[in-house]
């Protein structure tokens, strides 16, 4: 009686491998052009099967074989995504909005230039802070992961930076 391929791959025969992937690899690639770009898709199949052959020893041949591969699919997908670094645009490159006729207000522009100058003229840490909750629409919280420091230490930096942007942009009497 000739082994099934999940007995197989769980004894560790290489050749079962090699069957697994052209048996599933389709199946997999399809669902996993529904959960990451399809850029990255052939690089997480990959480490899919990567999974699938140092951990086959996890696997019950007992148990359905694809059941199995769609959840390493779907956990390597999601660790992929969660790596990603979202895509930024520098703040200078960012168009300025027109007004409500559809061309840009004289006024709108100076005082985004005002803003910028201010922001500017900020320390680092805290112009990072107030451009990531405000250009970015980050919570503090969010912040304080983004940029590994405590939430306390992000809220300080964000009232302090504030507080000075008021003074700066304050009319002058």
């Amino acid at each position: 009686m000739e082994e099934t391929l999940e007995f197989r791959l769980a004894a560790g025969d290489t050749g079962a491998l090699g069957e697994c992937y052209r048996v599933h690899s389709p199946a997999v690639r399809s669902y996993l052009y529904k959960l990451v770009p399809p850029q990255d898709v052939e690089d997480v199949l990959q480490v899919v099967f990567t999974e699938v052959w140092r951990f086959r020893h996890r696997f019950d041949p007992a148990r359905s074989l694809s059941a199995w591969l769609f959840g390493i699919a779907r956990n390597r997908a999601v660790d992929h995504l969660r790596a990603r670094t979202p895509a930024t645009v520098p703040l200078e490159a960012v168009p300025d909005p027109a007004g409500h006729d559809g061309r840009v207000d004289g006024d709108e522009l100076a005082d985004r230039d005002r803003i910028r100058r201010a922001l500017n003229s900020l320390p680092q840490v805290q112009r990072q802070a107030i451009e990531l909750a405000y250009y970015g629409d980050l919570t503090q919280r969010e912040i304080a992961e983004h940029l590994r420091v405590p939430l306390g230490t992000i809220k300080a930096r964000t009232a302090r930076g504030l507080h000075r942007l008021s003074t700066l942009l304050r009319p002058a009497a």
